[in-house]
């Protein structure tokens, strides 16, 4: 089954200019023009755009995406690099923002626990010295 552009952006629930966008960025082939009517985008372009929006939603950005989708006929060990790396960088984020919670956690409890109206503990805490 094929489809235009304007079926294929809503069939995947997406802007039109996304899938432009994704040809530019070479993640997808446009398919040839034809003489007469409009190109249409065979199931294969609507497999890729999933796997592109599933590895997005996952954290992966276009550029790694590209890097994924190019390494398909490579072998697993590579790809399985490149997952390392990714949970690597989101294990440092998630150690980052725990220590983001608990510095605000501290802060609010010194603004709870307050009792000059006139400084407010947050406001101190930012204030270089």
């Amino acid at each position: 089954m094929t489809r235009t552009i304007s079926h294929l952006a809503k069939a995947l629930n997406i802007n039109v200019e996304t899938i432009r966008f994704y040809e530019r960025k070479a993640l997808i082939q446009q398919p040839p023009k034809p003489d007469v009517g409009y190109r249409h985008y065979p199931d294969e372009t609507v497999n890729r755009i999933r796997f592109i929006k599933r590895a997005q939603e996952l954290g992966f950005t276009l550029e790694e995406v590209s890097r994924l989708l190019s390494l398909e006929d490579f072998p697993c060990s590579d790809v399985q690099a490149l997952a390392e790396n990714k949970l690597e960088a989101v294990q440092t984020k998630m150690r980052d923002l725990r220590r983001l919670e608990s510095a605000l956690k501290a802060l609010l409890l010194q603004c709870n626990t307050n009792e000059d109206e006139t400084r407010c503990p947050i406001i101190n805490s930012l204030q270089p010295k």
